[in-house]
């Protein structure tokens, strides 16, 4: 029980000391976009190796994230946690990036300044003028930071079965809109048991593991194979 708590209360306290951080970058007047995404990716990156760090967590990564920018990154989502080894592993390649998030993780009452703050483009899936001003605002970002990098996570939700669930529609749609590379992303542990389970007396490993770029034309066939050639690769 003291254990739990004392992780909840350690994350909670740096997440509120993050904000802090977050909200220098997020309302400084003269800022230039390229600039501030970049303060945010590193604050954001700070952050999560901390958590990892408080919960005894490594993480292992099989593949290579590529040199280039200007990537969708297309990953599979079980828990809020898949964020925070992303962001472990961005920030040891320095890619200067932001997380694609519903507008309910926004609205928020816990979190919800966190993603604002920390630099996430909220995209509100059922308000036609939303998804408007969501394709703008890619555009506009795309335009002024040619460094930049997305992540997105194209099953829409977190999924509780074994594996992958099948994909929405938007991450094609951004890629296709944006002339961004994909790049297919698979963690293979279950992070709301291992969180469960945390923090470790022994360090913990999570394995994540990359694949070779890919077309928005058969995302989702194309990440399937590289799933399934993980799995193949683990039995």
């Amino acid at each position: 029980m003291f254990k739990d708590l004392g992780k909840y209360i350690f994350m909670i306290e740096l997440g509120r000391k993050y904000i802090k951080i977050f909200k220098e970058t997020y309302f400084h007047p003269f800022i230039t976009l390229k600039y501030g995404y970049k303060a945010l990716s590193n604050a954001r990156g700070d952050y999560s190796n901390k958590v990892l760090e408080f919960l005894n967590i490594k993480v292992k990564l099989t593949g290579e994230l590529p040199k280039k920018n200007r990537v969708l990154y297309a990953i599979n989502h079980r828990s809020l946690l898949d964020i925070i080894v992303m962001e472990n592993i961005f920030s040891r390649y320095k890619k200067n990036g932001t997380w694609i998030a519903k507008q309910e993780l926004f609205d928020d009452p816990i979190y919800g300044k966190f993603f604002q703050y920390s630099g996430c483009i909220s995209v509100d899936l059922e308000n036609k003028r939303g998804l408007l001003n969501f394709f703008k605002t890619i555009k506009k970002v795309f335009s002024k930071v040619d460094d930049m990098n997305l992540y997105i996570f194209p099953e829409g939700e977190r999924f509780k079965g074994e594996g992958v669930h099948t994909f929405q529609g938007g991450a094609a749609k951004i890629a296709k809109a944006n002339n961004l590379d994909i790049v297919p992303v698979y963690i293979k542990e279950k992070m709301e048991e291992v969180f469960k389970d945390a923090p470790y007396e022994k360090p913990h490993v999570v394995e994540v593991y990359v694949g070779d770029t890919i077309s928005y034309e058969t995302l989702e066939e194309k990440y399937f194979e590289f799933f399934n050639s993980v799995k193949d690769s683990n039995e």
